[in-house]
């Protein structure tokens, strides 16, 4: 998949010859920045590889993942809230009456 979309390999760059001209490049120059490229090259290929491989065991994952049966929780009906909250307020209400109001309020 992703070799046929790769033309060269670090291979194909070391063992690239180049003609030398009469003002051609400096090879030494043009070697050390070919060592370079391949080193890039093998460090692109390590990565992709481990990636590649990631992504195989992350999809068995999820393929066994989706063949074990998901629990069922058993489905509770909603307790109802507001009565526990409303006496809650209303505790509070009063304590709050008392704290402003006194005793003056019960007289």
């Amino acid at each position: 998949m992703l070799s046929d979309k790769i033309k060269l390999t670090a291979k194909d760059i070391l063992e690239k010859d180049f003609k030398t001209g009469l003002r051609g490049y400096q090879q030494e120059e043009v070697d050390k920045f070919l060592d370079v490229i391949i080193k890039d090259y093998e460090t692109f290929h390590q990565e992709i590889e481990q990636l590649q491989l990631e992504n195989a065991r992350l999809k068995r994952a999820l393929q066994e993942q989706k063949a074990k049966p998901q629990p069922q929780m058993p489905v509770q009906p909603p307790q109802p809230a507001y009565n526990s909250v409303n006496t809650d307020i209303l505790k509070r209400l009063s304590n709050l009456e008392k704290a402003v109001f006194g005793s003056k309020l019960y007289e």
